[in-house]
């Protein structure tokens, strides 16, 4: 679905150009729920395409413990050097990793009460040189990985 991928990566990079020049903070968070709502038009729109490409089959194309995954858009002059990973996730903890120069989250329940490191619908944002086990509770999400430079470092924890 290349058409699909296309219209994907027109509306991410509407965020990638505001985030292109602005440190990834734990507080960015609340500034993305003020210029890009969760309710507002281009969430709406990325989520609703997110949720058609699991159904459909052209997102999360691997599956792993639990997990379907698949880096949909890799980093390039388009999305301002952001890779762009979409993991479907139920009731269950991925693989502990690193974000090198950060991680921005754009989260989709899709039960109710799902939540994705205790983040429901919205914005959950990781500073360069955190890690986690990104983990899901309460029911299936969706998450969409915006990470800078395309960073991503599956090292376990010390």
């Amino acid at each position: 679905m290349p058409d699909q991928i296309s219209k994907l990566q027109k509306l991410i990079s509407q965020i990638t150009l505001e985030l292109s020049n602005t440190p990834i903070t734990k507080e960015l968070s609340e500034t993305l729920t003020t210029t890009f709502p969760p309710e507002g038009e281009l969430f709406q729109d990325i989520q609703t395409l997110c949720k058609t490409g699991m159904s459909e089959g052209w997102l999360g194309k691997y599956e792993a413990g639990g997990l379907r995954y698949g880096r949909v858009i890799k980093r390039s002059p388009e999305t301002h050097d952001f890779s762009v990973d979409v993991v479907l996730m139920k009731d269950v903890k991925g693989p502990y990793h690193v974000h090198p120069t950060g991680e921005i989250d754009m989260v989709f329940p899709l039960d109710e009460t799902a939540n994705f490191d205790g983040q429901g619908l919205g914005w959950k944002v990781y500073s360069p040189g955190s890690g986690h086990y990104p983990t899901v509770r309460n029911g299936e999400a969706i998450v969409l990985y915006l990470l800078p430079n395309g960073e991503i470092d599956f090292t376990k924890p010390n």
